[in-house]
């Protein structure tokens, strides 16, 4: 058939009509869009919110203006960590999409064909395929015979066979998976593996099958379970500050009234009097509101996750969205793509057996040179496949090229290159014959390659592991098949005869030289990856368009399937049942096959439903709208760029094992979270009370608003510093996954919380009510607030030890965290500055003295305060003892 195609005139014409055949990337990531983002964090919003009544109470004269502008500073400072973060994941991203080259593909216009990039391609276009082209639009074969991998449209591995359609036949408006598998209809993102043929262009663009999924990309995404922990959090602390405060200033203002001796008394002392000591409770309630909340843990959530996800490129991760890095630390259940990502991705000889029924280890084939010689000559002689320049394998079907790559590209080249081995007669392979034939005459036999019930039925005889000639047991040859079969393994026959070659049929003197099984198989790491994700509590369920027996006999060789509890569904059997059904099963759920976008998407809803953290991967354009509804979408990095923009996180080398490792670093990444939860809640839950209390034993205001900026915001910021970097520890993948809505505190971290902040508490009422204290500063007042204001700050960085493990290994692994002690002694040394800034005489410094209302005092007293803070150590130590804690660590 004669194509001439469009002219350009018709092509405009087209395009004005249906539209172009360009699918919108999504728009890239900008830092003002990140930077606004930050303000819907509640946590974010309860600090603007403490920074406005401030800044009131300031212009009132009720208030220094050193904390508001602090709050605002840190706000601001974790907006702009965040936005970075994001955009430089978003910008990763883009470059990895730019130095993939753009499609192009051959079309008719004007008479010619011509090479023109996809995006051109108009409905009406006759596009001509060949093999290894990638299918530029949506439409129908109209003439030719293809055979085509829609692995990125359904995740089936499978060839799939199609022919040229008649007049009349039309492209379904409702796609479903058997209409990717239909005789004529081809959609964009397959590719041609083999034939060639031309496609009548029916649908571009967002009107093709990719370009739909691609609208679906639009929805909102589901908040991520750290964010709703961060959200439960930031309510719980809000609650404890306001009513806190409120309890704490009423308190106060009765503690007035007492002083005064009863109402009567205190009322007659007039209106100055009252409004003073109103103004002194609300303040005080306002400090406590500030001491109750954790104004550094956005900031350091921030810098943990920035930080993390540049470290796990070096893993083959590349985190598009920095939250999914933890994200995927929390999951539940992980549906994971079959094909590419369990399995290797493309067809390969796994096992190699003569008809005896006895397999030889593929690197062990050389070892039986007769053998070897002459499977070399039954393949590479009669293939369809070849070898390039760059020695990657072109041509034939996919059987064929896993063949070639079976004896290597140095043996094909040596084959090609014997003049003596020039092939005569050949007949090439068709489904009616089942089997090819190659005749070399020089060394008079005619090479057979085939179905194994085709070469069998003539066969009496087989070569044995010495290249001797045996009579073949059909009963054990037959159970070693079967057994291979029902492994999902395709099973090829290979022979030759003394006789010279019939068309169409095989001689009846064939000897067999050996049979191969092939298949897509599991990649050995995947294996002991799943094995790993499993046995951290993770439900894995492979979800692929493979047959349901294929999809079975993969996952046992995966692991997936153990036990006979383990289910294994069609996508029929799901869509059978209601949705209560299939929350019930989902616990024995290992394997859905035949799997359509629907039931990806379906599977998720109902987890998400059950509250489960769910993770999907996926590479094509039929997993894209499940990996934007999942928890976590890991898309596959040789995946289409539909999938890309649909996951959190793109795993460039297609590889389980580096999901595993995106699990590792996310449940570090949490570990880090609450190690800076317990660091920071123990100083916020020590101020609260301290501050709450100490005006009712005579001390007013033991830490001053300045102190509380300090600690709230330098030191917290440089606690992300020192904690956030703790290292990974296998251990963690030993853990049960956590529930979505499942506390950050947990009973045990409270206790730790409360017991350490209590016992600060004790030991700052010791310090600041014993005589010996007071005494040890003669006297000076100053100089004991000062000195408190050193002995909080260094319990609490004690106390950082504590938090780093749940066991009595508290300085273990320093070495790996480098900056651990780097921070700790900046600290201290940053802290001493501030109390001795007062002595230098330099305005700049005396200011900080007066901001910080510090005054030197002698190295007497640091030894003394240091020697208390480290007290925190010994104390936590035996907390661990009394609970066990240290057991389980």
């Amino acid at each position: 058939m004669k194509f001439t195609g469009l002219t350009e005139k018709e092509v405009e014409k087209s395009r004005q009509e249906h539209g172009s055949n360009v699918i919108p990337d999504s728009e890239p990531t900008t830092f003002w869009q990140e930077f606004k983002e930050t303000f819907n964090d509640p946590m974010i919003r309860i600090l603007l919110a403490i920074a406005v009544l401030m800044i009131v109470m300031f212009f009132f004269g009720y208030a220094e203006i050193y904390e508001p502008l602090g709050t605002i500073i840190a706000v601001i400072i974790v907006a702009f960590v965040s936005a970075k973060t994001g955009v430089a994941s978003d910008t990763k991203y883009r470059e990895l999409k730019d130095n993939t080259k753009k499609d192009t593909c051959k079309v008719y216009r004007n008479g010619l064909v011509t090479v023109i990039d996809v995006d051109d391609v108009v409905v009406g276009d006759f596009v001509l395929l060949q093999s290894g082209d990638k299918i530029p639009a949506d439409g129908i074969l109209i003439d030719g015979d293809l055979r085509v991998d829609n692995s990125a449209l359904n995740g089936e591995a499978e060839e799939c066979k199609k022919t040229a359609a008649k007049d009349g036949f039309e492209l379904k408006e409702d796609i479903t998976g058997d209409t990717f598998v239909d005789a004529h209809s081809l959609f964009r993102g397959a590719v041609v593996f083999d034939g060639e043929g031309v496609l009548e262009v029916k649908r571009v663009g967002l009107k093709s099958m990719m370009g739909k999924m691609a609208l679906e990309m639009n929805e909102d995404d589901p908040d991520s379970p750290l964010k709703v922990k961060l959200g439960k959090l930031a309510h719980q602390i809000s609650i404890f500050g306001y009513v806190g405060a409120t309890v704490i200033a009423i308190l106060y203002f009765a503690y007035f009234i007492i002083r005064a001796g009863g109402f009567s008394s205190y009322f007659a002392m007039g209106p100055q009097t009252i409004v003073q000591d109103l103004i002194r409770a609300v303040t005080l309630a306002i400090v406590i509101i500030v001491c109750a909340v954790p104004e550094g843990l956005p900031l350091m959530i921030s810098l943990v996750l920035m930080q993390n996800t540049s470290r796990m490129l070096d893993h083959n991760v590349l985190v598009r969205k920095a939250e999914g890095i933890e994200t995927a630390g929390s999951l539940n259940i992980l549906f994971s793509d079959k094909t590419g990502t369990i399995t290797k991705g493309s067809l390969e000889v796994v096992d190699f057996f003569l008809a005896n029924g006895n397999s030889i280890a593929i690197p062990d084939l050389s070892d039986h040179s007769k053998v070897k010689g002459l499977i070399d000559i039954a393949i590479g002689k009669n293939t369809q496949s070849l070898f390039d320049d760059r020695g990657v394998v072109i041509g034939g079907n996919a059987t064929d090229q896993a063949l070639m790559k079976f004896i290597g590209h140095a043996t094909f080249d040596a084959l090609q290159n014997e003049k003596s081995l020039a092939v005569g007669a050949h007949q090439g392979f068709n489904s009616t014959n089942k089997f090819s034939q190659a005749r070399i005459d020089s060394l008079d036999k005619t090479f057979y390659k085939g179905a194994p019930e085709r070469l069998l039925a003539k066969a009496k005889k087989f070569l044995d592991e010495n290249g001797e000639v045996k009579t073949i047991d059909k009963a054990v040859l037959d159970r070693k098949i079967d057994e291979l079969a029902a492994r999902a393994m395709r099973v090829l026959a290979f022979g030759y005869s003394e006789k010279a070659l019939v068309e169409n049929a095989i001689n009846d003197d064939i000897v067999i030289i050996g049979l191969v099984g092939i298949r897509d198989d599991v990649r050995p790491e995947a294996k002991d990856a799943i094995a790993e994700v499993m046995g951290a509590g993770i439900q894995v369920v492979m979800i692929t368009g493979d047959r349901l027996e294929t999809a079975i006999a993969i996952a046992k060789d995966a692991g997936l399937i153990q036990s006979a509890s383990d289910r294994a569904l069609s996508s029929a059997e799901l869509n059978e049942m209601s949705d209560d059904e299939v929350k019930k099963l989902i616990p024995h759920i290992r394997v859905i096959a035949r799997a359509l976008p629907t039931d990806k998407s379906r599977m998720v809803r109902l987890c998400q439903e059950m509250n489960l953290v769910v993770g999907m991967t996926g590479d094509g354009v039929n997993d894209s709208p499940a990996l934007k509804r999942a928890d976590v979408g890991f898309a596959m990095g040789n995946g289409t760029e539909a999938a890309k923009e649909a996951g959190e996180i793109v795993i460039l080398d297609d590889n389980f094992r580096s999901i595993k490792d995106a699990i590792l670093y996310g449940r570090t990444i949490y570990h880090n979270i609450l190690k800076f939860c317990k660091f920071q809640l123990v100083i916020n839950v020590t101020a609260v009370i301290v501050s709450a209390v100490a005006p009712f034993f005579g001390v007013e205001e033991p830490l001053k608003v300045t102190h509380l900026l300090f600690v709230n915001l330098v030191m917290d910021g440089l606690g992300a510093i020192m904690l956030g970097n703790e290292p990974a520890k296998e251990s963690y993948m030993m853990e049960n996954p956590r529930r979505r809505d499942e506390n950050i505190i947990s009973k045990n971290m409270a206790i730790q919380i409360l017991s350490m902040g209590l016992w600060l508490t004790v030991l700052s009422f010791i310090y600041l009510k014993v005589p010996f204290f007071a005494n040890l500063f003669d006297g000076n007042e100053e100089e004991l607030l000062t000195g408190y204001f050193v002995l909080f700050i260094a319990s609490a960085l004690f106390n950082g030890f504590n938090v780093r493990d749940e066991g009595f290994g508290i300085f273990k692994g320093l070495n790996e965290n480098t900056g651990f002690l780097k921070v700790f002694f900046a600290i201290i040394i940053v802290q001493a500055l501030i109390v001795n800034a007062g002595a230098v005489p330099f305005a700049p410094f005396q200011f900080i003295g007066k901001m910080f209302s510090c005054v030197p005092f002698g190295v007497q007293g640091w030894i003394v305060i240091f020697i208390l803070a480290f007290t925190m150590i010994p104390v936590d130590l035996l907390r661990k003892v009394v609970m066990g804690t240290y057991k389980n660590a």
